[in-house]
């Protein structure tokens, strides 16, 4: 407790001595602080084994049919509006409402009993995952086009640590202090509770992205009724949010148009949505499988796996920050292998009924997941005009999170939980499989046609990069 009141007051005086025009530093160490602590969760690793223990006495059949789908789902409904609330109000409001939610979702964990009250945690949990898309678009609107890479690579090491060390201190105060796992979600609500306080700290971009001319009118209106009631105020802002709500809607599909047309912004959208989808699956049912596996097994070692996975994904994503590579030519190739290698891990995940090889084949997933989706990540907000940023990145949550219900309606379909288990993660392992082919074939097309032209004129050869051409908003320098 003493060490996050530290951070805090740390993160208090960074915040006011480095507000957010004092370059990428200035936003980017509040964030990755409030990422960590809203990740610190030692409770998630043994949320399962919470949930089927002696303190919830759910039984497994529930937790995997009544509880755990409440999240996908409840995510799929979600997504859109808060996409649209995310930029009207800027970003920061979100970000609050998802520190709260998180709040929100482990206090009912603790404190609540039975299935309804699962049922609710994880929909207040579905809130604050749906508010992702405002955690990592606001990154973008407030530093500049040249620091995209290094501050994606930060802030998304910052979550991982935060949830290496969470999973790694749940480890060890289970496996070696014996504590309970009720104390484990005692800390995960402290952990979540410093997050939604370090969110008050976050400095607001000053302009609305997908409202551009709302800002304006609304800045008149205040100046002229400055004089009048509340209430007149607040129907002027009513009047002017409505006023522009066509227009927005009619902008979002001409963007949406602009955005995808770009065949390399088309694609690495599709793996960032497919591999999203994949990766949400397989870390919200591994548990079950290794509870299948190793069934009344406390002294169980995900927290470890999950810590390790998780630090090693980090490493890999800061590395990533720091790599010097035509990720124009290559990025779809490596992608492609990459994802074959998950799915091989997948794969044998199914067919193992050792613990210590599935252990080690998730953390081969995770770290290498991790990677290929900060490159995703930079690689689409390189290539957008920063006003797109939350359309597409929340438009890539909802097709994911759309397959995601897809997948998740097929899995529990089957009537007994035994077989699903195994069905389940040949099912996983089988659409990394389809991902991994579609990008090697792509991967190996661009490659090929990058070499074609570069033997040609250098400027046209420029203009085909697909990180030369900014596509959305009308900024193309093609």
């Amino acid at each position: 407790t003493v060490v996050k009141v530290m951070n805090l007051l740390f993160m208090t005086y960074l915040c006011h001595y480095m507000p957010c025009h004092a370059g990428w530093v200035g936003p980017t160490v509040p964030l990755c602080i409030y990422g960590f602590c809203s990740m610190m969760r030692p409770i998630e690793p043994f949320m399962t084994e919470f949930l089927t223990g002696t303190y919830k006495n759910l039984t497994t059949e529930q937790v995997t049919r009544q509880v755990y789908p409440v999240w996908t789902y409840s995510s799929l409904i979600l997504l859109v509006p808060v996409l649209l609330v995310t930029d009207f109000l800027r970003y920061k409001p979100v970000i609050i409402l998802q520190g709260l939610c998180y709040v929100t979702a482990f206090l009912l964990v603790l404190v609540g009993s039975g299935v309804h009250s699962a049922q609710w945690a994880f929909f207040s949990y579905s809130i604050a995952t749906a508010a992702d898309v405002a955690y990592f678009s606001y990154i973008y609107s407030v530093v500049q086009t040249s620091y995209y890479q290094k501050v994606t690579s930060y802030v998304k090491g910052a979550i991982l640590l935060g949830y290496a060390v969470g999973a790694l201190l749940g480890q060890l105060l289970v496996s070696v202090g014996g504590v309970s796992l009720f104390c484990l979600a005692f800390i995960t609500l402290i952990s979540v509770s410093v997050a939604l306080m370090t969110s008050f700290f976050l400095p607001r971009p000053q302009t609305s992205l997908f409202l551009r001319g709302t800002d304006s009118v609304q800045q008149r209106s205040s100046g002229e009724d400055s004089q009048d009631s509340e209430s007149q105020y607040f129907f002027m802002w009513v009047k002017t949010a409505a006023k522009h709500v066509g227009r927005m809607f009619r902008r979002l599909a001409l963007d949406c148009k602009e955005c995808y047309s770009s065949v390399a912004v088309l694609f690495f959208c599709i793996w960032s949505a497919t591999g999203t989808c994949g990766f949400y699956q397989v870390t919200e049912y591994v548990q079950l499988l290794w509870i299948y596996m190793q069934p009344h097994n406390f002294t169980a070692y995900n927290g470890g796996v999950d810590s390790i996975s998780t630090l090693s994904g980090a490493a890999a994503t800061v590395a990533v920050g720091h790599m010097s590579l035509e990720w124009a030519v290559w990025g779809e190739l490596v992608l492609g292998s990459f994802t074959f290698l998950i799915a091989g891990a997948l794969f044998l995940m199914d067919l193992t009924d050792n613990i210590w090889i599935s252990y080690t084949c998730f953390f081969i997933f995770k770290t290498v997941f991790m990677q290929l989706s900060t490159i995703c990540t930079f690689q689409i907000a390189k290539t957008l005009n920063r006003e797109r940023y939350a359309l597409v990145f929340g438009i890539n949550s909802f097709v994911g999170t759309v397959l995601q219900s897809v997948l998740t309606a097929i899995v529990i379909s089957t009537k007994s939980l035994n077989p699903l288990m195994s069905f389940q993660f040949l099912i996983y392992a089988s659409f990394f499989v389809a991902i991994s082919l579609l990008f090697t074939v792509r991967g190996v097309y661009t490659v090929l046609h990058m070499k074609h032209s570069a033997g040609g004129n250098q400027a046209e050869r420029a203009s085909n990069l697909p990180e030369a051409s900014h596509v959305c908003g009308g900024n193309s320098y093609t």
